[in-house]
């Protein structure tokens, strides 16, 4: 198979989908590799380590779609390359469809076929492609909240863990999965008072056994998010449905309720977003405010830290991928939890949550192979 590897053009974004030595692994399993001309430099790779690894440099973009059976990214497409996806061509990337229907629609008409990392379970329902960056990002929206608490940033001036004699800024983290477990370990490290909401009773047993004394896990329910939110200094919205669109939990009434310069960080933008008054911000404007809130909503959090990212996203998506080029994308959907990866097959729509949100037509993913 030839596997093209794209350089990310949405702003602020330095990840690459590969690294140098994932590159080398793809080689040696007897595959031609097409890089886009300083598609690692964001990350620190010289087109140099791609050429040494095995791969070949191409100026555009548009000559790794044209060239290749497989293209690979970290984000969604963007509208400047809708017209490059060749017709039965593997977009395998991530794409949070639920979260905007103009592109799903877009990447329907290509004719390709589109394999999203975020909704490729493992043998145990888990996101094993989402995980390395959900790491991150929980970790980042710890490090976020702390910075835009400062007054500096139209914060309320609370340091996260205070110092001797004064208090701890109150972190409340909504979701116990892969982003809330590392976004409360961070503002626990810190030394905030950390509390973590989820609707899973084991899961609040595993929290309750595995978390530091300075975090209460409790059971979610509107009326405590409610009634938290207003002694909250930190708010951080780590829940995730995959596929879908976020649930909305915090509303704009809920707002008038917080303290003014309080800070919330919606890690589930790419899925929408868990706060009503939330919208997608960059890296380079990341913040606005809503009734004296600050609110974080940068869509690509991993980004800001991309040599972190990128090794770690390659860790995961590498043996994916080598199945994809080993065995064409319908044997490894024999795979139960692989197919769930699968999204859309040329004007198909084959992920029900997808379709649901959008209230668009399903074909069942079987009916197609």
């Amino acid at each position: 198979m030839i596997v093209g590897i794209l350089k990310e053009i949405k702003p602020q974004e330095n990840r690459v989908c590969m690294t140098p030595s994932g590159v080398d692994m793809i080689k040696t399993n007897g595959h031609t590799v097409y890089v886009e001309k300083n598609a690692g430099m964001g990350s620190g790779f010289e087109d140099s380590e791609y050429v040494e690894a095995g791969a070949s440099i191409l100026d555009t973009a548009a000559e790794v779609y044209g060239i290749s059976d497989m293209v690979m990214h970290v984000k969604e497409p963007q509208p400047s390359e809708f017209d490059l996806i060749k017709e039965g061509q593997i977009v395998f990337t991530y794409l949070h469809l639920a979260a905007d229907k103009d592109l799903t629609q877009a990447l329907m008409k290509t004719g390709s076929i589109g394999i999203a990392y975020e909704t490729i379970e493992d043998q145990n329902g888990g996101l094993p492609l989402l995980a390395p960056m959900s790491e991150v990002a929980g970790r980042l929206a710890a490090h976020q909240g702390a910075k835009y608490l400062e007054r500096t940033f139209g914060g309320r001036g609370l340091l996260l863990g205070g110092v001797t004699g004064t208090p701890s800024a109150n972190v409340l983290v909504i979701g116990g999965g892969m982003v809330g477990i590392h976004a409360a370990q961070v503002a626990c490290g810190m030394g905030a008072n950390v509390t973590m909401l989820d609707m899973n009773i084991d899961r609040l047993r595993y929290l309750s056994e595995v978390m530091p004394a300075n975090c209460r896990p409790l059971m979610s329910s509107p009326a405590l998010v409610r009634d938290l939110v207003k002694t909250a200094d930190l708010v951080i919205g780590a829940v995730l449905v995959a596929g879908a669109q976020a649930p909305k939990l915090i509303t704009k009434d809920m707002l008038s309720t917080m303290k003014k310069g309080s800070v919330i960080v919606d890690v589930a933008i790419d899925q929408g977003g868990c706060f009503e008054t939330s919208r997608p911000t960059t890296h380079g404007d990341p913040i606005f405010e809503v009734d004296g809130i600050i609110h974080y909503c940068v869509a690509n959090m991993p980004g800001a830290v991309p040599l972190t990212s990128t090794i770690a996203l390659t860790n995961s998506t590498l043996p994916y991928a080598l199945k994809i080029a080993n065995n064409g994308w319908k044997a490894v959907c024999e795979d139960k939890g692989f197919a769930k990866g699968v999204n859309y097959v040329g004007e198909q729509l084959v992920c029900k949550p997808v379709a649901d949100a959008f209230g668009l037509d399903f074909t069942a993913l079987n009916n197609l192979l």
